[in-house]
């Protein structure tokens, strides 16, 4: 059965890759008349986006790579920066 969710309840959910990776926490949602455009995802300690945004608060994933939403909101592996664990991380602009 479909569930609806308002906007609100999605605030602080906690975002993961396909793969299985913590990605960090909705912080916003980015809206245009009804629709849904994307997400802010904010960086947290322990997320894979602290690791490689560096001093950067988040990043912005577009909607259409959101793969599920429940519990947890689920987005598709290409909204990951690429990045190796020799490389040093991308500082923001």
């Amino acid at each position: 059965m479909l569930r609806m969710k308002q906007i609100q309840e999605m605030y602080n959910i906690r975002v993961f890759t396909d793969e299985g990776d913590y990605f960090g926490d909705v912080e916003e949602s980015i809206l245009s008349q009804n629709k849904v455009h994307g997400w802010r995802v904010r960086a947290t300690k322990s997320s894979f986006l602290s690791r490689v945004l560096g001093s950067a608060k988040g990043v912005i994933v577009p909607h259409q790579l959101v793969k599920a939403v429940g519990d947890i909101m689920i987005i598709s592996k290409a909204a990951m920066p690429s990045y190796s664990e020799d490389e040093e991380p991308v500082e923001a602009a």
